[in-house]
């Protein structure tokens, strides 16, 4: 026991260390617009199988559906982190683009409460922002040629939103589970568009958009199996609950020389934010242990939801509100299998896996809608030990695509690699001394 606490104290180092220098891990204009980019809020459990949630009851950490916490045995400790490192390509015409990220995905536990009650805790991301961007030069004529002045546009944000969480699963009767996710929702964001020009006499003119947002996050779940010889069918739904923010937003303008800012406004819309509800439903079937196939299907109902948009005359500042919320609608499907569980041979007792997914963002730019496909297949390795042989390893690659309608806008191609790791310990099993 004592190695396997060191082992966990140099991993929780590890993580922590990770949280304070790891990257956003994103790096992509759309993320301008709404929250930006919302996360995979998903775990090893799911990766590798299309993000499948919804009706799993496996061994694993599966925090889209609390429902399945339910399903920890009585002897275990589950501590799982994971990892990610993206290669993202744009493309607009002629001109392209390549961005390189990492970012920590998640941490969580889970352990036993009770009988048929288990319990999770952990962090994963709500939603990421990041870009830099710049226009290209536009002539402002002058009273002679030699005095021409040429005005330049620059487009900066950074932030997201993250969620601490705890969560309960039960299961009151026999083959049915409910749960309940209770989550801290916080963040900020600063989106940036600067006016400068080559005069360097002339004012430039800087606007920040800004808020500093917290608030909670409910997700509860449901989950029944029927069971017959070596044949389990498992149908889950989650929903999550819709309401305001109490968070203010602000657009800061500053007209500023290079020494010192002239004049300075700041705008302001109170409660300027609202969480949609999320509804999904999930269906899996599993045979004898070893084969497990999977479909989910999810709707957020963000056209509903508020967000800010100030109003203006600059050109620049109507192309950024050039945007509106829409239904985000997401089909799944996963599979995984496992020759042998309980084999001797290393390879029977990795699991293989394979997933797909297609989805229509919750962004609309410019009246083109947009949409997302995915393919992901990965193992999930056993760790040997000489202690239980039952801690994992996972490694799933994804190849994502973000193709918007019009031509005019970017298309995004991103090869993703995800890293998993879960600790599954004895800390419970009572020891017989004789």
């Amino acid at each position: 026991m004592i190695n396997y606490s060191r082992t966990l104290f140099v991993l929780l180092f590890t993580i922590i260390a990770g949280v304070i220098t790891a990257q956003n891990g994103v790096n992509s204009p759309y993320t301008r617009y709404g929250f930006g980019l919302l996360s995979d809020q998903s775990t090893t459990a799911n990766r590798g199988m299309g993000g499948i949630s919804y009706g799993l009851r496996n061994k694993l950490i599966n925090v889209g559906n609390p429902a399945s916490y339910s399903a920890v045995d009585s002897i275990t400790f589950l501590f799982d982190a994971g990892i990610s490192l993206q290669n993202a390509n744009f493309n607009s015409g002629d001109v392209k683009m390549n961005a390189k990220n990492s970012s920590l995905d998640y941490i969580a536990m889970q352990f036993r409460l009770y009988k048929k009650i288990g319990a999770t805790i952990g962090l994963v991301p709500f939603s990421k922002i990041n870009y830099s961007f710049s226009g290209d030069g536009q002539k402002v004529p002058g009273n002679d040629e030699s005095s021409d002045v040429y005005s330049y546009e620059s487009f900066n944000g950074s932030g997201g939103l993250h969620q601490v969480f705890a969560g309960i699963g039960v299961e009151p009767f026999k083959n049915f589970s409910i749960g309940a996710n209770f989550a801290y929702l916080y963040g900020d964001y600063t989106h940036t568009i600067t006016n400068t020009y080559s005069n360097t006499s002339a004012w430039s003119n800087v606007r920040n958009y800004q808020a500093d947002i917290s608030t909670y996050n409910i997700d509860l779940g449901a989950q029944y199996t029927y069971r017959f010889k070596k044949h389990a069918f498992t149908i889950g739904a989650v929903y999550s609950l819709g309401h305001s923010i109490n968070s203010d937003a602000y657009k800061i303008q500053q007209m500023q020389s290079s020494s010192s800012v002239m004049q300075q406004t700041i705008d302001t819309i109170a409660n300027a934010f609202e969480l949609p509800q999320k509804i999904g439903v999930g269906l899996t079937y599993v045979y004898d242990n070893r084969l497990t196939v999977g479909f989910d299907y999810t709707l957020q109902q963000w056209s509903g939801a508020k967000y800010p948009h100030f109003s203006s005359n600059s050109s620049s500042e109507q192309d950024y509100e050039q945007w509106k919320f829409k239904d985000l609608s997401r089909i799944s499907l996963g599979a995984e299998y496992i020759p042998n569980p309980t084999g001797r041979n290393f390879f029977q007792r990795v699991h293989y896996r394979l997933g797909a997914y297609y989805s229509t963002p919750y962004i609309q730019v410019k009246n083109s809608n947009m949409r997302e496909f995915g393919i992901e297949g990965g193992f999930v390795i056993p760790i040997i030990n000489h202690y239980n042989n039952r801690s994992v390893l996972s490694i799933t690659a994804q190849y994502i695509n973000v193709d918007p309608k019009s031509n005019s806008l970017i298309k995004e191609n991103y090869l993703r690699i995800n890293i998993g790791l879960t600790f599954n310990e004895d800390w419970f099993r009572k020891w017989l001394v004789q």
